[in-house]
């Protein structure tokens, strides 16, 4: 908008919004400033150089002195004043109180005074301007409405005050559609184009979709991802295949002189934080050739057929960059199997996505030299085509670590840390069956900062244990205060779990067993594994589900009433026996057969293939499990109540107890450790030395408890 335009305008408005006196003039003022700022921010061209010009020394190269400059910007300021004009000019416009409003009356009396003069009308009002005087300095505008019913009559009466002397003035229907809708169209024009060009700057310039079908993959290498072979452990197999893989990308001649070609795919398939995201970074680490990562749900966008775009975009530039790696992490995401659910069908997203998939991965060539490794903890849902071999021609299962490969991944973490001389790892490793390696790392970090925050100069082993029980059960609550009773309870309560523990030949060795509330339980008991299992035996399950119920009768015998503080061992229990019964085929009654459907996670109903009859019998044998389950425990606990009981009352006094303690109460001896109140009186003593009372009886500085308190158990 150059300043001729703004002058123009400024003049313009100012002839048609001469009857609105003075408030135009700070619009008008607007529009000059505005008109400036544009003929100001106008690039002015230079003057030749003459000497330059004859020697061509510095005014003719590029980006030289003499060089043009490119034109610089009007400014925010130009934009701003506009949009404040126009919405000056339709508050103005639009306003029905332009000037101040007076009778017939007052008008007569003002004009045959001689102060008004410029009388104008028109079909909204009759508009005189007021000639300054003592009262008003400046000239003012006054204004009598009209309508239809007093058009004639004020217009006759008006007249004939000024003698003939008043001007008509006719407005023009167009006039008005313009004045009321111009401000609109304004808006939406000037939001149209702020959209348009953030979209432009945030897509790099490519036009309002840009770089929307543009892969949004990383690229990584050696320094980038600080991972190798060596900093991955208990998943030696998983590592060996990989350790293939790079060996096809540095040598594949060595490979195809026999006929052979280098695998298309490989899919890395476990449970969440087994190593399958670290493998591949490993993976990155070793290989002298591009990694391609990208995730599953990167392809996924607002927009219909980005996802396929992308794909396209992806293998293109792996191509290009062959030999090269592409990881695709959670690839359920775009690789579910086409037509379940409630989709569509073949117009959804999800599955043109997958298309493109499908159709790049099999128009790889032998000599591509391009691998796509995904990874993912739900092959039970991908499509079939996809994990068919010529796609993914290896499935490489990363399981849960072993106790050697435990051992293993916590060597591993625990070089970044301190560890004291009464560390063993090898406990810590027995003692976590079931935990990935992601679980190990978080009780090595979790160790870490529990001893920091105690001030102490290293790990112990006390730390580790403490960080394996919240990784697991949840952070210790040892500020809670609960009533006499009630404390009385769940010391029973867990005392029946830990006898049964102790005496089942068939269950896990008691490890040991606590009051202090962690997580969402009020007590619990801890067993240590002596061995991985791949499966479970009848007899173990039998011996679990009878410590499973040892809580619930222990409690009920002690306070003569039930709690509701048995319900998640309730859970378990009915969980194990119906695992047993439809799934396991360990009833008598129903014999060897899998009662369960297919997996029905994909399903919004529940997948069942048995009669109504088969149903009814499937809940008498849950419930037979059971109840033999409780009425076994019921008796064992009858016969051993006062171990029962000793272990109650050495759990109120001590609060946690160790598997030896347990087996030395079970056999009648006596504990000779510190309860908690000898150990409070002995912090407390040793916060006295420390900081001995002044002479005047106060706290010594730098001390948080007054002379003679105990501090809490918190």
């Amino acid at each position: 908008m150059s300043s001729t335009v703004l002058r123009g305008m400024s003049g313009l408005f100012a002839r048609l919004a001469a009857p609105f006196g003075a408030n135009f003039a700070a619009a008008r003022s607007l529009l000059r400033v505005a008109a400036d700022e544009s003929r100001d921010s106008k690039p002015r061209p230079k003057r030749p150089n003459p000497a330059k010009d004859n020697n061509g020394g510095g005014g003719g190269g590029n980006g030289g002195p003499g060089a043009p400059q490119p034109p610089q910007s009007r400014g925010l300021f130009t934009m701003v004043a506009v949009i404040v004009l126009m919405v000056l000019l339709f508050m103005m416009f639009s306003s029905p109180d332009r000037g101040e409003r007076i009778t017939l009356a007052e008008f007569k009396s003002a004009y045959e005074a001689g102060k008004l003069s410029e009388v104008t009308l028109s079909d909204e009002a009759v508009v005189a301007k007021r000639k300054a005087d003592e009262a008003n300095a400046t000239e003012t505008y006054v204004r009598i409405p009209i309508n239809l019913a007093n058009k004639d009559l004020v217009a006759a009466e008006v007249n004939k005050i000024t003698d003939g002397k008043v001007q008509f003035r006719n407005t023009s229907p167009w006039m008005t559609l313009i004045l009321f809708f111009a401000p609109l169209v304004f808006i939406l024009i000037l939001g149209w184009w702020i959209i348009s060009r953030g979209l432009r700057a945030a897509t790099g310039g490519g036009g309002m979709l840009g770089n929307f079908g543009k892969s949004r993959h990383r690229t990584l290498t050696k320094e980038m991802t600080g991972v190798s072979f060596a900093d991955v452990a208990g998943i030696d197999e998983a590592k060996d295949e990989c350790t293939e893989i790079i060996e096809f990308l540095k040598n594949p001649k060595k490979f195809t002189k026999l006929g052979g070609r280098i695998p298309r795919g490989v899919l890395l398939v476990g449970e969440p934080g087994c190593g399958k995201t670290l493998l591949a970074k490993a993976i990155a680490g070793e290989a002298d050739v591009p990694f391609f990562s990208i995730s599953g749900s990167d392809f996924v966008e607002m927009f219909v057929g980005v996802g396929a775009s992308r794909v396209r975009d992806l293998f293109k530039q792996a191509k290009d960059s062959a030999p090269c790696i592409i990881f695709l992490d959670e690839i359920d995401a775009v690789g579910r199997r086409r037509g379940g659910g409630f989709t569509t069908g073949g117009h959804d997203e999800r599955e043109q996505t997958l298309n493109a998939i499908l159709v790049e991965m099999d128009g790889f060539n032998t000599t591509d030299g391009v691998i796509v490794i995904a990874a993912t903890n739900r092959n039970d849902v991908l499509d079939p085509a996809l994990t068919r071999p010529g796609r993914f021609d290896r499935q490489i299962t990363v399981p849960l670590p072993d106790v050697k490969g435990r051992l293993e991944i916590l060597k591993v973490h625990s070089k970044k840390v301190k560890l004291g001389p009464n560390i063993n790892l090898e406990r810590i490793a027995r003692g976590t069956p079931m935990f990935s390696g992601a679980d190990l790392a978080a009780i090595i970090n979790e160790a870490a900062i529990a001893a920091t925050m105690q001030n102490k100069d290293f790990i112990e082993h006390e730390d580790l244990e403490e960080a394996r029980d919240k990784v697991k059960f949840g952070r210790a609550k040892k500020s809670r205060v609960r009533e006499k009773d009630e404390n009385k309870l769940v010391a029973f309560h867990e005392a029946g779990h830990a006898v049964l523990q102790a005496l089942l030949p068939d269950a896990d060795p008691l490890h040991k067993v606590t009051i202090i509330p962690r997580g969402g339980a009020g007590g619990a008991t801890f067993s240590l594994p002596e061995k991985d299992r791949m499966g479970y035996s009848v007899k173990w399950l039998n011996a679990t589900m009878r410590v499973l119920c040892g809580g619930r009768i222990a409690e009920a015998k002690a306070m003569n009433d039930a709690s509701s503080g048995a319900s998640m061992d309730i859970s378990q229990v009915t969980s194990l026996a119906r695992t047993m019964v439809v799934e396991w085929g360990m009833s008598r009654r129903l014999g060897f057969i899998r009662y369960t459907g297919m997996d029905t996670r994909e399903m919004y109903m529940p997948e069942r293939m048995y009669s109504e009859e088969t149903a009814k019998l499937i809940d008498e044998e849950v419930r037979r499990m059971v109840d033999e389950a409780y009425a076994d425990a019921q008796k064992i606990l009858d016969d051993n109540w006062e171990k029962v009981a000793a272990v109650a009352d050495a759990l109120l006094k001590y609060e946690t107890l160790a598997a030896d303690d347990v087996h030395r109460l079970m056999r009648g001896e006596a504990l000779a450790k510190p309860t908690v109140a000898d150990l409070l009186r002995a912090e407390a003593r040793k916060n006295a030395e420390a900081n001995p009372p002044a002479p005047n009886g106060t706290a010594a500085p730098g001390t948080d408890l007054p002379p003679g308190t105990m501090p809490t158990p918190a």
